[in-house]
């Protein structure tokens, strides 16, 4: 018996915010939604900053230069918050 199996592909497609979370859709379909409140310098962003992040790391990570926030769909997918500083 055979089985289709899909290839995982953790690399960033999108990325969107509602008025609490961060909403990052990966390559393969999937959809992390963490909230804001976890990353400090997100949460406390101009609207316009926000929308000023690039995909970096291979397409594995976010980076917000005027924020100088850097984020990995690795750990967006554990579900790590940014350490207390």
């Amino acid at each position: 018996m055979g089985t289709l199996a899909l290839k995982a592909d953790e690399r960033v497609g999108s990325v969107e915010f509602s008025d609490d979370s961060l909403i990052v859709g990966l390559m393969d379909g999937r959809q992390i939604s963490v909230p804001l409140k976890w990353y400090p310098r997100l949460a406390g962003a101009s609207h316009k900053a926000l929308l000023n992040w690039e995909i970096c790391g291979g397409g594995y990570g976010l980076h917000w230069p005027e924020l100088d926030e850097d984020l990995s769909t690795e750990g967006l997918l554990r579900g790590s918050p940014a350490p207390d500083a």
